[in-house]
């Protein structure tokens, strides 16, 4: 298994029960399929350097995890689809 890290922007209009369950909804993915969770961030609501789907601010996440590939190409089809994150960008450390 190899270590990620998953940077994601969530709508920073969510409520904070919104948020933490997008942020649990990842984390699920993840061990479900066999992955381990290593740690998760919040960095909170930052200011966007240009505006994202006419929003100024996102609520930052770093999830760093443990998991095949096959859990990647799955987070960045789940984050993708998904309306409450605005831009996600997954790397391998």
């Amino acid at each position: 298994m190899a270590k990620y890290e998953m940077l994601y922007l969530l709508n920073n209009e969510l409520t904070d029960e919104a948020k933490n369950a997008e942020i649990e909804k990842y984390e699920e993915i993840v061990k479900s399929m066999n992955g381990a969770i290593v740690s998760t961030d919040k960095w909170g609501a930052k200011k966007l350097a240009y505006p994202i789907a006419y929003k100024s601010e996102a609520y930052y996440v770093l999830m760093t995890f443990e998991a095949n590939a096959d859990v990647v190409n799955e987070l960045n089809r789940v984050a993708g689809i998904s309306v409450n994150v605005l831009r996600r960008m997954i790397t391998k450390l």
